[in-house]
């Protein structure tokens, strides 16, 4: 039984409102608002999961910052894309082989543009304490078959904030990793957890029923997105982002599709509505 779907109406109904209302809290809930996601920050306009992209997709007013989190050597929470160090710092190397200190002495922006000379790559904390209440965050969890635990430290982190109240922060939890997910499910009840997934083969009525189980968001690439596969989402009680736009005539397919949230490098693209 997935609580967090269940309603207050129906927990009455079956005599559980006691018991189980402080974790029955989340459910998702159908909008002609289309949720903007900046997609490891405003990528399209400064180093991808740097403070400075968060920033801007802050300052262009997106629904969440989306946000890659990875594993030290020690332990620690950043926030990275890649497995490896080579494509966006001056660092070569997997990320779990070095320790926090050495990648903070990496420069994360210069790849990009010369006037982020200097960008880190920031710790998980530091985002969450920097952009919790000023945009919601979309938290991915990469590769975690390379960091035993990772789910248990996120949880963490985000219960020392209280970020995982409902009615507190929009926090959501996402990753590839299925199984991580139902991990995440077990320990932040009360915070939606979305799946990934750029297989067509993750989408047939059998998954989809089993992601129901667990998962508040089904997140599939934006070329598998139709509006039958956002019914079938939609009559399971979750709701479906789509990645990632990069260009501005993919955005009006995945509106007229009925998707309930874009994830962008650009977040100045999608409108605020769906298409009528």
């Amino acid at each position: 039984m997935n609580v967090k779907k269940m309603t207050a109406a129906s927990l009455l109904s079956m005599g559980l409102i006691g018991s189980l209302f402080t974790t029955a809290t989340f459910a998702y809930e159908a909008s002609d608002q289309v949720e903007t996601v900046a997609h490891r920050g405003a990528a399209g306009y400064a180093p991808e999961n740097t403070m400075a992209a968060f920033q801007k997709g802050v300052d262009m007013k997106a629904d969440y910052i989306e946000i890659d989190v990875q594993q030290t050597k020690d332990g620690e929470l950043v926030v990275i894309h890649d497995v490896t160090l080579d494509r966006t710092t001056n660092g070569t190397g997997y990320v779990k082989d070095h320790t926090l200190e050495e990648i903070r002495q990496l420069d994360a922006g210069s790849y990009f543009a010369p006037e982020f000379a200097g960008e880190k790559v920031p710790t998980f904390e530091e985002v969450l304490d920097e952009f919790r209440g000023k945009t919601g965050i979309l938290i991915e969890l990469k590769a975690t078959y390379y960091y035993p635990g990772i789910e248990q430290k996120v949880t963490e982190a985000l219960k020392e904030r209280n970020m995982h109240l409902p009615n507190n922060e929009k926090i959501i939890v996402q990753s590839f990793e299925f199984e991580s997910m139902k991990k995440m499910d077990e320990l932040l009840p009360t915070v939606p957890v979305g799946v990934l997934t750029g297989r067509a083969t993750d989408l047939s009525e059998e998954k989809l029923n089993e992601f129901a189980t667990y998962a508040e968001y089904v997140n599939p690439s934006k070329s598998l997105v139709n509006s039958s596969l956002v019914n079938e989402v939609h009559e399971r009680d979750m709701g479906i982002m789509a990645w990632t736009v990069r260009k501005k005539e993919e955005v009006q397919p995945l509106l007229d599709a009925g998707v309930d949230g874009i994830i962008t490098d650009y977040p100045d693209y999608p409108p605020a509505h769906k298409a009528e």
